[in-house]
């Protein structure tokens, strides 16, 4: 199924691109999310008359998610969780984990932005990486210490 693009996206192209993309796709993710619309002519007469428009808010998200990316330069994330004695964690620290804590440090991120190699499941330092926007990835640091509490 052919679809126009209504916004950049990383692995099908940019603002009013016609992608090829499986008709499931399309119909259950990219048009209901507004992020596409099926390629017929009506559609590319509406979407041309709406494209400045479109550029505009493309380039504000871009803008908006380059300062972002300055401001989380040297971010560091510090989560507490339960340990045992050699260091391996009872569970796991999540995307949720980080975007909780970015959060509290005024930083909003969406859990399915922040990319992780592997799963933190011992205590010490970590590189994750955050997708603010489609070009726009940004690494943070994350540091995962031992709980103190005794019970």
């Amino acid at each position: 199924m052919k679809v126009i693009l209504l916004e950049k996206n990383e692995k099908l192209g940019s603002l009013g691109d016609i992608a090829n993309v499986k008709s499931g796709y399309a119909r259950n993710y990219l048009i209901p999310q507004g992020k596409a619309k099926p390629a017929n002519k009506a559609n590319m007469a509406t979407f041309e008359t709406i494209r400045a428009d479109l550029e505009a808010k493309e380039l504000a998200a871009m803008t908006d998610a380059q300062s972002k990316e300055t401001a989380m330069s040297d971010v560091v994330c510090t989560i507490t969780a339960n340990a045992g004695e050699e260091g391996k964690l009872y569970g796991s620290v999540s995307p949720a984990d980080i975007a909780e804590n970015l959060l509290a440090q005024g930083f909003e991120v969406e859990k399915r932005d922040i990319n992780m190699s592997e799963a933190i499941r011992n205590t010490g330092e970590y590189e994750v990486t955050v997708s603010l926007y489609a070009d726009v990835v940004v690494s943070v640091k994350v540091i995962v210490i031992a709980s103190t509490e005794t019970e």
